[in-house]
């Protein structure tokens, strides 16, 4: 069988530098051009919804004479995270499964200056006629037991590619500068005590 793969791509390079020669299921093939194509609309649906916050900023930088949003971040979920999410809540591994079961594989974090610049940056987001927010969780009104505050967006995208429109997911996490250092300390924290309880075991 002939397969023609990206020679920078994971799946070429794991099949390159594996032992012996490898006979790859056409299956599992399939899998791997899925998932890359999941991934691809994914860092798109990010990008428009990272247009649409820089217009904001630029347009509040004129009328109120600052920025309100201090920095964008973003990321697409890494494999090893969608796969371990889809398991740890008993959900089917595959890519049909990503796409109905998980809504926080495109993530954006959006640092702003001040708590009110959140909540204008947040409903002038969701005014756009082309976004539809499916769900809302404000962890500044009501913080999680360690403290944890961010407001939390999972919001439809259309997506124009080149044979279809297509509504994608993005999560969009809006916080203080002082609330994503915590948010980070707190991350950090937690990884280390995991390093250290799995050494003394």
């Amino acid at each position: 069988m002939n397969i023609s793969m990206n020679p920078n791509g994971e799946l070429y390079q794991s099949a390159v530098n594996a032992p012996g020669t490898i006979e790859i299921p056409e299956s599992f093939l399939n899998e791997a051009r899925q998932f890359r194509e999941l991934n691809m609309r994914y860092t798109c649906a990010i990008r428009e919804v990272k247009t649409k916050l820089e217009v904001l900023n630029d347009d509040l930088a004129i009328r109120n004479q600052r920025n309100p949003i201090q920095m964008i971040k973003s990321r697409v979920k890494k494999p090893e995270s969608i796969i371990e999410k889809l398991h740890r809540r008993g959900f089917p591994i595959s890519v049909k499964s990503v796409r109905e079961n998980l809504y926080d594989v495109a993530g954006i974090r959006v640092i702003c200056s001040f708590v009110d610049d959140i909540y204008t940056v947040a409903e002038m987001l969701a005014r756009q006629d082309d976004i539809n927010v499916l769900m809302v969780k404000d962890y500044i009104r009501c913080p999680k037991v360690n403290g944890y505050r961010s407001y939390h967006m999972i919001i439809e995208v259309p997506v124009f590619f080149s044979d279809r429109k297509e509504n994608m997911r993005v999560e969009v996490q809006i916080r203080t500068i002082a609330m994503d250092f915590w948010a980070s300390l707190d991350h950090q924290m937690k990884y280390k005590k995991d390093v250290e309880d799995a050494s003394d075991q």
